[in-house]
């Protein structure tokens, strides 16, 4: 038998035994301040925004006021039924808004708190190491499940049926069909049925032949359904107190509820971690991104007249095949005039300046299509048919929707413009987001949930300022709290500035040789054990052609992002070689962890401003802009600041870690700006290199 618990102090307060369990060998009282606060959040349908330094153990802090919240009773204002559940929405590819299958219509109303965060990896903390942890030592009693998009799971009924149409050679050449064997024999094995829980490479087309799709899908009329890892996956969700999910999932949901339709359950509470992130994740999930690949792989799907092989040929639909095919052909060509008109009329970057003036042919044909497959459904006597057909042809609805979409630029406050990729540019994507995100997050997320809980290491600019952002995600009410971390970066940490280095903006040329130079220093000093971040590309490349031969002689290990070897093997070669240096870019910046001796050394070559090369951003700058604002001092120098934060934390992850970090760009010195970049890390040892030596900083 579980017995109450009435607050957070019950749990993390200094006195208690779960606290000393918790906390390991000592209190955190900023934990418990933090806990206190989204306690507090929580009970008066508040939102909050708390930043809490690396060390404070946040995830405790969120998770136990969270947990005692759930297990407090049901909320009342909750309602599980709306106009649209996830079975009445194409694109329903997870969990929907009604009672799972089996379960009654008079459901009680659970009181559901969702946890978002941005990187696997702290999804896999939460679910493999904290949850299971407060389970064993909280004295209630609540369950979390980690929700999967719908694809992520096998369906057993089209497995079965792809095997069956690829040994009458339907579907699949020789690799695909060996493909499709090795998931057969994990199929029978697997306990999860989900497609992490594969330890070989997946073909992409072969696992969307077998993949769990919403409109191909038999519900209880499933000769599979008691064995169906989805609807298994569906039932945990919605019994479970705690969603964990992440930031791609949450806003995928959230655009889909602008339209009365769900992938996730309904809630009261969630909790943003990484919640510097959410503005960017939000954008791309709130636009679209529509390319020739994706229209051919839908199309290859249904006919491929290279292989013979298709849905059109399983069910022999003559005439839609030919029409596949004269839509291959109208595909080809808008997006080819695209191109050119692109080329003709768009800025450099890519940005559109007015609508494209060219006729969209292929949205009607892909209509027609649709049309043609539903009519094909309606002759089938086979539901499995059915439904197979009809999924196929919302696909095209929904294809030709999105390509009106953009065509006719009908989202107000937009931005549009063609992405090129390719050696010669040929393979063009076309875009669009929103050109700030504040507006549709203040309607339907914060004016939608009670309380929403937004945490990282890095919200605040200088001291103690929120203001952008708030300002970037549409928060204007709430309460706030920054604690800083407990570690003592005084004795941790040394904070190393340059001086007499040229302006990166003035002489980026001469800035760049001598950071080449400065490099040997600092990584001599350490012996490797360095992260070196950069922010662009091209400036890695230079430096790493420029200090390859020098590394070797030096007995130093040189390990590139960028070079096609995945980030988690960079990292784990990174962490068990003596001497390793690591030149990486964005994704190396926040979300990695490497304590201990194998990281004493994190250099940063420039300060982290971005450039307004790419169209959206050079789209908020103009809007910033067109209000009278100053979009360099409200929009890059705070967006650097937090960013140059994210950097400064790959060096101290615990508290016996030590070692330095090291800016290189001047600017921090130099500029008026620069005093903001340093109130806003913590308060380490200051020291400057003049490029002959290191000496403290007089403060």
């Amino acid at each position: 038998m579980t017995r109450s618990v009435s607050t957070a102090d019950d749990v993390l307060g200094v006195n208690g035994a779960i606290a000393r369990r918790l906390a390991g060998y000592e209190s955190r009282p900023e934990q418990l301040q933090m806990a206190r606060a989204v306690e507090s959040a929580i009970a008066a349908r508040r939102h909050l925004i708390a930043e809490a330094g690396t060390g404070v153990g946040k995830s405790f802090a969120y998770l136990v006021p969270a947990i005692l919240a759930a297990q407090s009773q049901p909320a009342a204002a909750l309602s599980d039924s709306g106009p649209h559940g996830v079975e009445d929405h194409p694109e329903g590819l997870s969990v929907g808004r009604r009672a799972a299958e089996g379960a009654s219509g008079r459901e009680q109303k659970k009181r559901r708190i969702i946890v978002s965060t941005h990187t696997i990896s702290l999804q896999e903390q939460l679910m493999t190491c904290d949850i299971p942890f407060l389970q064993s030592v909280l004295p209630v009693e609540f369950s979390a499940v980690l929700v999967k998009g719908r694809g992520n799971y096998i369906s057993l009924r089209r497995l079965d049926k792809a095997v069956q149409r690829s040994s009458q050679r339907l579907l699949f050449e020789h690799e695909g069909q060996r493909n499709l064997a090795q998931i057969r024999g994990w199929a029978a094995r697997t306990s999860d049925g989900s497609r992490s829980d594969i330890s070989f490479p997946v073909q992409s087309d072969v696992w969307d032949e077998v993949a769990s799709e919403h409109g191909d899908c038999l519900g209880r009329k499933c000769p599979t359904y008691d064995q169906c890892f989805y609807f298994r996956a569906r039932r945990r969700v919605w019994n479970a107190d705690l969603l964990i999910v992440n930031h791609a999932l949450f806003f995928s949901d959230l655009a889909l509820r602008r339209d009365g339709a769900a992938l996730l359950p309904d809630y009261d509470t969630v909790i943003f971690d990484e919640a510097h992130t959410m503005e960017s994740v939000a954008a791309d999930h709130l636009g679209l991104s529509i390319s020739e690949g994706q229209v051919n792989y839908l199309l290859n799907r249904l006919y491929n007249d290279h292989t013979l092989r298709g849905l059109l040929i399983v069910h022999q639909l003559k005439e839609a095949q030919q029409l596949v095919q004269t839509i291959r052909t109208l595909a080809r060509n808008h997006f080819q005039s695209i191109h050119e008109w692109s080329d003709r009329f768009c800025r450099s970057n890519g940005r559109l300046e007015r609508r494209v003036e060219l006729p969209n042919q292929v949205s009607p044909e892909l209509l027609h299509l649709a049309a043609m497959l539903s009519h094909a459904a309606e002759t089938k006597t086979q539901e499995s048919d059915q439904v197979e057909l009809n999924s196929s042809a919302e696909r095209c609805r929904i294809l030709a929707t999105r390509l009106t979409a953009w065509s006719e630029q009908k989202a107000e406050d937009s931005v549009y413009w063609v992405e090129h990729a390719g050696t010669h540019r040929e393979r063009i994507s076309l875009m669009s987001a929103p050109i700030e995100v504040g507006a549709i997050l203040r309607e339907h997320l914060f004016g939608a949930v009670p309380s929403v809980i937004l945490t990282s290491a890095t919200l605040a600019t200088g001291a103690k300022d929120f203001a952008f952002f708030r300002t970037r995600i549409g928060l204007s009410e709430g309460d706030e709290i920054r604690l800083g971390s407990p570690f003592d970066f005084r004795r941790q940490a040394r904070l190393i500035l340059s001086a007499g280095m040229p302006d990166p903006a003035a002489q980026p040329r001469a800035f760049e040789q001598e950071v080449c130079r400065r490099l040997q220093q600092h990584l001599s000093d350490t012996a490797g054990r360095a992260f070196v971040l950069f922010t662009s590309y091209a400036m890695l490349q230079f430096c790493a052609e420029r200090l390859t031969g020098w590394l070797a002689e030096n007995d130093l290990s040189l390990y590139c992002q960028g070079k096609g070897i995945p980030r988690t093997v960079l990292l784990n070669r990174f962490r068990t070689d003596p001497r390793a240096v690591l030149f990486g870019t964005d994704s190396f910046w926040q979300g990695v962890n490497v304590p201990g001796e194998a990281l004493q050394n994190v250099i940063i070559p420039r300060l982290p401003f971005s450039v307004p090369d790419h169209p959206l951003l050079e789209a908020r700058l103009e809007k910033i802009r067109s209000r009278g604002g100053d979009p360099f001092r409200e929009y890059q120098i705070p967006e650097a600041v937090i960013r140059l934060k994210q950097g400064f934390g790959r060096l101290i992850r615990h508290r016996e870690d030590t070692g330095r970090v090291v800016i290189l760009d001047p600017r921090v010195l130099t500029k008026p700006y620069g005093r903001l970049f340093l109130e806003s890390l913590p308060d380490c040892r200051l020291e400057i290199d003049d490029g002959q030596s290191i000496e403290p900083l007089e403060t």
